[in-house]
């Protein structure tokens, strides 16, 4: 009996390289993580802070909480945006959608394009104050979508309609 390396894998398509994408995303998306780390370990911070001052017999077991806090929003504020900003990537081919991004945790996808089900452009309020959006490229992967953040309006506006053609044109049945 014959071989099978793959176990039961399906083929491989040969015109999916694997490779990092190579794009940039917009560097306002800096300011949006540097402002999501104020909003959420900001205010976290800023509620411990207000207790240690207000409730003066729980100071003494909250002050190594708000030291560790405080350590992990300076990591958040100062740190995080521009580690993100060094890793995502994004590039879209006839053939996949590839994307990379992380800070501590480091993650790249590739969606072959015969699979894309649905692409969606998503903007919560602080992109659309910055004038960002998400790509959401959903497949029939059991992990997820691939998101790729801090593009562009425009430009994930136009990539959202550009992966829709070549999702079209692609022969597969997207599952």
């Amino acid at each position: 009996m014959p071989s099978n390396s793959n176990h039961g894998a399906p083929a491989l398509d040969p015109d999916v390289a694997v490779r990092l994408p190579r794009l940039r995303i917009e560097r306002r998306a800096i300011i949006w993580w540097t402002i999501r780390a104020l909003l959420l370990w900001g205010s976290l911070l800023a509620a411990l802070l207000v207790s240690m001052v207000l409730w003066e017999p729980a100071r003494v077991w909250l002050t190594v909480p708000a030291i560790v806090l405080g350590v992990i929003f300076l990591a958040r504020l100062c740190v995080e945006p521009w580690w993100r900003y060094a890793v995502h990537r994004w590039e879209i081919t006839e053939q996949a959608t590839y994307a990379s991004k992380g800070w501590i945790v480091r993650e790249w996808r590739v969606a072959p394009s015969s699979r894309i089900q649905t692409v969606d452009a998503v903007r919560g309020p602080l992109e659309q104050l910055l004038g960002l959006s998400t790509l959401r490229v959903t497949t029939a992967s059991s992990s997820g979508a691939v998101n790729i953040s801090g593009l562009d309006r425009k430009t994930a506006e136009d990539a959202a309609q550009r992966l829709a053609l070549v999702a079209e044109l692609s022969e597969g049945d997207a599952t």
